[in-house]
C-alpha cells in the first residue's frame, strides 16, 4: 500500500531502501527478510512521507505523514 501510495514501482522502491528488485519482491510475498532489510526499507518509505499506522481496531495502514501542496 505504502509503496502505491507514493506512486513508486519495485525499481524505486529499491533503490531508495538501497537493495535489490528481487527483494521487494520477495517482501511483497510474505517471505521472511532479515530485520535489517525490512528496517531499510521502512525507512526509505518514512523518508518518502508516508506514516504507518498500527493496527487500531480497524486493522493496519498506512497515510501521508504530512499534508501534500493540493490538501493545504
Amino acid at each position: 500500500m505504502a509503496r502505491t501510495a507514493l506512486g513508486w514501482g519495485t525499481r524505486d522502491l529499491a533503490r531508495n531502501a538501497g537493495v535489490s528488485p528481487d527483494t521487494i519482491a520477495r517482501l511483497e510475498r510474505g517471505e521472511n527478510l532479515r530485520a535489517s532489510t525490512i528496517t531499510a526499507v521502512q525507512s526509505a518509505i518514512e523518508a518518502a512521507g508516508i506514516e504507518f499506522i498500527p493496527e487500531n481496531g480497524g486493522g493496519v495502514g498506512v497515510r501521508f505523514a504530512r499534508a501534500t501542496e493540493h490538501e493545504k
